[in-house]
This record gives structure tokens, C-alpha cells and sequence, in this order.
């Protein structure tokens, strides 16, 4: 095997030079000033920080700042300015790029502004005399912020309706009342007039009377007057009786049905729902059985990397016929390593460029199979971009051109699409940059929120649309090329956004079902538990999971059901051919059934297909699974574990359909 390791920087210099704290010296602790913060919104203030070593030296290291919650008190990654954009209690983290662990916390309270207004719901002019109805109401401050404070109720004539302290309004006889929502000084109100319920039948119906786990069966109530006619405004709630085949080992809630009818189940068994309407209740019975879509997985190959961390990985074939893949390292010596893997059961190390950088986080490549563009965060220079890189003979990688213009803060995320990067810069933007000639690289548009505190973590292009993921702010989806709403590289244009309901939006993928539904999972990445406390060596346990969001409508998006492996947490993802492929840290590669419509806890529901731990004695952290991505290929399941490399699985063949 020939191997050549390739040393890169955009000097030119002859040798990487590293941060000084990989060149012997090492952070003991670092010191800040000032140690606490007590602020108000709006405010702004510099955080001084420095790395000093064990002989109490100060180091000349990168230092990066990061906040508790982005979007309430922003702070500059790079020089630890804050700013105050909400109320709460908050922490800013220091960290020494160079070493490992290292950081130090200061505690940050800032004073919430007053509340200014109450968003009720539901509305509407009627109400019925025996309905009773749970109202909610928003609360949001000065700055917009919605508050999670105490509301208390009322109405203005309680023998006409009451309500009680969790907003469930109750009618008793005819007339005019209102109800009102109090929090602090502020208030809202609604009125209603009290009628005589005109409901005389009720009426409840299925879109099928048997299903397995994880399908979802619509039902549709239907109240009618003395006439026969519909009346629309009836308050109709669904609720259900479980009676799941198990029930002596249930824990939780085996089945759900949400007020627009829509069920699910997460065992088998029978399940009877129930809409209620004021004096009428109707009931449907329904038959679920067990959802069958485990298939076994088997190990095929590994390139093992025990030196470093592993990043992230593509795969390819390559301008000669072969297989190949590109994985990144993490926190290491700025390396890409380049594999083929033609024979997946034995992926062979075939060359590796070395850039000036701490991290190269992330690695895509073209369309034609001929360009690899890499990503660079820690660079010694303290200027980072994206490395260009000629890849169409893969066991002799060329360097073709560097650019950084403005991207020194670092570039965590690309990809790669239609002769264009679209880099994550500094986690704040995109860039957009035009690599018709690789070798002379240019800029031609970038896209950046205007929200408080916004970030961006990462991209994903499909059919001209970028899907990105933005922290706090969720789902972005932007019109890079697709042209529908007049977007392409050079004029980015904003079609939708979606907001989670953690607000951690890591990694997004678009999926179109052949439901005709058109969904977008949401991975969170919520941060590390770690057991006993922080040991150095120790495997870490992550948390988060990926949220499935309905955007047929895309002015309408709408969270419907979630992927949840409690004792994991999710990182980067792929969907295929109804099948999601997610990478879970320390819970390893799962394979997911989502076939159909989709609703509630997938993982709850028998979708799992398989899921595969890369146990690995060798690895950088011995048999510590820590899956970062994967990819699809040619009948393999190829990912990437930051542990212990590259890995080769195979899913067997299915032996029955996914859908009925």
C-alpha cells in the first residue's frame, strides 16, 4: 500500500505549524474576569479571558466563549463579548481550543423585562351551555420572549360560566359572559355568548378498523342538530381506552390521539376512542398488531483510526469505477483520511491530507466524484475556510487552492452542490462560494439571520432548497437554486422556518414520503452527561433525539411525532428509501422503519430495523461507541464512529414490506 501524508498550510510554509498548545505547552486552568454577571436586558459587556499553565505561564491559545442558551445571551464565539437578550439564569463557558477539557464557567443572571401582552385560545363568539373547554394563554414580555409564569383566571359573571385555575371554561345557563387571563398587571379578555347546546347526535368513524404499531388511523366526529345538519363549532375532544396485550408490563401511555382525531399505537392490542361532545359521546373500536421491521445487521468492515477522533465520512465512486470514502478528524492534527472501499469488508488506507488546522470537522464531495472540499476550525494562524482539494485519483489527493477570505472564525459545516460550497462560518452565516475553477475559489452570496443571539450549526441541499440548522432558531429553509420562490447561489432567498420545540436544532434531513407528505427530521444535540462527573478517558453519554416535522404545507409546518432512544442522544442522520439511518453517540447506528404516515414515538412503535455498537477494543477510546454519521451505499451501511473510524454493516434484505 502506498500512503503519502500531505502538509498544508495557506502560507505555504513548508510545515504545519500548530497551536502552541499542541507544540508542548498545556492549559491548566484559565482565568476570567469578571467571574460572575448580573445584567439587564440589552446589556453588553466583554468577558477577559487567558489559559495559564501549571507553572502559572500564559499561554498564547485560541479561546472560544459559548452560552448556555444562544438566543437569550449571545456571545461572541471568539472574543467573549455578551449580549443580553432575555431573561434567566445562564451560564458562559470558556474553553481552551487546544486542550482538551479545559474550561472554566461563569454564571450569568439576567433581569426579565416586564410582561406586556396575553395571546388567548380558542376564540370563536359561541360557547355551549354544558361544554366545558380548556383555554391556553401565551404570555410574552417586553422583548417578545414567551414567559412561563403564572395566569390566573376568571369570568365576569360565574353563574353564567365559570373557569376554573387551569383555564377550563364551563358554561351553566344562557347569556353573555367573558373569561380573562392575568398575569402580573397585564391582562386579556374574550367574550362569549352562551348558547343552547344544539348537538342531538353524534357520530364517530375510522379510516380503518385495524393497523400495526406506528400507523396512524384518522377519526372523524360528526355532530349533527335536530335538523340533521353539522354543526361546525361543536367543541369535540377525543380521548381513549387502552387495552394493550401486554398491559401488565406497560409503563407508559401505549397509545395516543391528538384533537384532530389522528391515532397511533405503540403495542398491540385493542384500543377504543372516544369523542365527546356536550351530552353526546360516540366510540370506535380498532385492532393493532405488532409492527415487524427487525432484520438482522451484520458486522462487514472496519477501518480502524485509534490515534485520533474520527469525524465525519462520505462515500463515493470515483472517476475510475472503485469505492471510496473520506473521513475527518476532531480535535486532532487537521487530517482527512482517504479509504477505498470497493472491498467494504477491508476499507484500505490510500493516502491523507494534513491542513493547518486543530479540526477538520467536515469533508463532502462533488457530484462528478472529482472534488473533496474539507472544512478547518483551530488553525494555528487563527485563519481557518475550506481546503479545495482534487480527488479524481484518490490515491495521489492534490491541494488545489485554500480560501479563508472571511472565514477565519472557523468552518464547521459545508457542503457541496452544483460548482458551490455553502460554508458555516464561524456558526454565525453561510457563505456561499463559487468553485467553478477550484483553483480560484470566490465568494458570491452568504445568508445570516437577524435574530438575537442566531446560529447556524449546519447545511443540507436537496432539489435547490437548503435545509439548515440553527440552534435556538430551528429550521431554516432557503431557495438556493430551486427558483420556485426565486433563490439560486448568488440571491439565497428565505422560504419557511421552524422552530422545535427543545430549540437545539443540530443537523436537519428532508424527506418526501411516498404518503405524499413531505417531512423534515430535526436532530437535537442537547449536550453531554457524563456519569460520575467529567474522568479523563471516559466514554461521554449524550442527549437530544430527532424531532419529524410536517411541512406539506410549508406556511403550516407542524411537529408530529419524534425518535427518542432515552439513553443516547442524536447526532447526524440519513433517510434513503423509507429508511432512516441515525447516528446516536453512544447509542450506535440505528436503522428506522418510517414507512407511512408518521406520528408520535417512533422508537417506541417496533420501527427499529436494527442498530449496530462499534465495540471496539482498539479504538482512541476502547469499546466506547460514539457514532457520528452514516451513509447508505451500494447495499452496505458505511459510518463513522469518533472512537474508532470507519465501519462497513450490512442490513439484511427485507422478507416482508414495510407498508400494508
Amino acid at each position: 500500500m502506498r500512503f503519502i501524508a500531505r502538509l498544508f498550510v495557506v502560507s505555504a510554509a513548508l510545515a504545519v505549524v500548530l497551536p502552541d498548545a499542541l507544540n508542548g505547552q498545556a492549559a491548566a486552568r484559565i482565568e476570567v474576569s469578571p467571574n460572575a454577571l448580573s445584567l439587564s436586558v440589552g446589556d453588553t459587556i466583554a468577558i477577559a479571558a487567558r489559559a495559564i499553565d501549571a507553572a502559572g505561564n500564559v499561554l498564547d491559545v485560541p479561546l472560544l466563549f459559548f452560552s448556555s442558551s444562544r438566543r437569550r445571551l449571545e456571545v461572541n464565539r471568539e472574543d467573549g463579548t455578551v449580549i443580553a437578550h432575555g431573561g434567566g439564569e445562564y451560564t458562559i463557558s470558556v474553553r481552551v481550543l487546544a486542550a482538551g477539557d479545559v474550561t472554566a464557567d461563569i454564571p450569568v443572571s439576567v433581569e426579565f423585562p416586564p410582561l406586556t401582552g396575553i395571546t388567548l385560545s380558542p376564540a370563536g363568539e359561541r360557547f355551549f351551555v354544558g361544554a366545558s373547554v380548556r383555554h391556553s394563554a401565551e404570555v410574552v414580555d417586553a422583548t417578545g420572549d414567551v414567559r412561563d409564569v403564572t395566569v390566573r383566571w376568571s369570568t365576569s359573571d360565574p353563574s353564567i360560566a365559570s373557569v376554573n385555575r387551569f383555564g377550563v371554561l364551563t358554561a351553566h345557563r344562557e347569556g353573555t359572559f367573558s373569561v380573562t387571563a392575568r398575569a402580573d398587571d397585564v391582562t386579556e379578555s374574550h367574550e362569549y355568548r352562551a348558547v343552547v347546546n344544539p348537538v342531538r347526535t353524534l357520530t364517530l368513524s375510522a379510516s380503518q378498523d385495524s393497523a400495526r404499531t406506528g400507523d396512524v388511523i384518522h377519526f372523524e366526529a360528526t355532530a349533527l342538530d335536530a335538523r340533521g345538519q353539522p354543526v361546525p363549532d361543536a367543541p369535540i375532544t377525543f380521548s381513549l381506552i387502552a387495552n394493550p396485550e401486554d398491559s401488565a408490563i406497560t409503563q407508559s401511555s401505549t397509545a395516543e390521539v391528538d384533537q384532530g382525531g389522528r391515532f397511533v399505537a405503540e403495542k398491540a392490542g385493542d384500543y377504543t376512542v372516544l369523542a365527546v361532545a356536550p351530552g353526546h359521546v360516540a366510540q370506535q373500536t380498532v385492532e393493532i398488531t405488532t409492527r415487524m421491521a427487525s432484520r438482522e445487521i451484520e458486522f462487514i468492515g472496519q477501518g480502524r483510526v485509534s490515534d485520533v477522533a474520527t469525524s465525519d465520512l462520505w462515500i463515493w465512486e470515483g472517476v475510475d469505477g472503485r469505492d471510496y470514502a473520506v473521513t475527518g478528524t476532531h480535535r486532532a492534527h487537521g487530517a482527512a483520511y482517504f479509504w477505498d472501499v470497493t472491498d467494504a469488508s477491508s476499507p484500505l488506507l490510500i493516502d491523507s491530507v494534513v491542513v493547518d488546522a486543530r479540526t477538520v470537522n467536515d469533508v463532502k464531495i462533488s457530484e462528478d466524484g472529482r472534488i473533496a472540499v474539507i472544512s478547518r476550525e483551530g488553525a494555528s494562524n487563527r485563519r481557518n475556510g475550506i481546503v479545495v482539494l482534487d480527488v479524481a485519483n484518490p490515491r495521489d489527493v492534490q491541494i488545489l487552492s485554500a480560501y479563508d477570505d472571511e472565514l477565519t472564525g472557523g468552518v464547521h459545516n459545508v457542503f457541496v452542490y452544483q460548482d458551490h460550497v455553502y460554508a458555516v462560518n464561524n456558526g454565525r452565516r453561510f457563505d456561499v462560494i463559487n468553485i467553478a475553477d477550484p483553483r480560484n475559489p470566490h465568494r458570491v452570496s452568504r445568508f445570516e439571520l437577524d435574530t438575537p443571539g442566531h446560529g447556524i450549526h449546519d447545511i443540507w441541499i436537496v432539489n435547490g432548497i437548503a435545509y439548515t440548522s440553527n440552534w435556538s432558531d430551528g429550521l431554516v429553509m432557503i431557495d438556493v437554486g430551486n427558483g420556485r420562490w426565486g433563490g439560486s447561489p448568488s440571491n439565497p432567498v428565505e422560504i419557511t422556518r421552524f422552530r422545535d420545540s427543545r430549540g437545539n436544532t443540530h443537523a436537519a434531513f428532508p424527506y418526501q414520503s411516498p404518503t405524499g407528505r413531505f417531512y423534515v427530521f430535526m436532530g437535537d444535540e442537547t449536550g453531554r452527561r457524563v456519569p460520575g462527573g467529567e474522568r479523563e478517558g471516559a466514554p461521554s453519554a449524550m442527549a437530544g433525539y430527532f424531532h419529524v416535522v410536517d411541512l406539506t404545507d410549508p406556511e403550516n409546518p407542524e411537529e408530529v411525532a419524534r425518535y427518542d432512544v432515552p439513553e443516547a442522544g442524536s447526532h447526524n442522520l440519513w433517510i434513503e428509501d423509507d429508511v432512516l439511518y441515525a447516528a446516536y453517540y453512544n447509542g450506535g447506528m440505528r436503522v428506522v422503519d418510517i414507512s407511512g404516515e408518521l406520528k408520535g414515538n417512533l422508537y417506541s412503535q417496533n420501527r427499529e430495523i436494527a442498530h449496530y455498537m462499534p465495540f471496539d477494543p482498539d479504538g482512541f477510546v476502547p469499546n466506547a461507541p460514539m457514532t457520528w454519521g452514516g451513509q447508505p451505499y451500494k447495499g452496505n451501511l458505511f459510518f463513522a464512529d469518533y472512537h474508532s473510524g470507519l465501519w462497513a454493516v450490512k442490513v439484511a434484505p427485507r422478507t416482508q414490506s414495510l407498508t400494508p
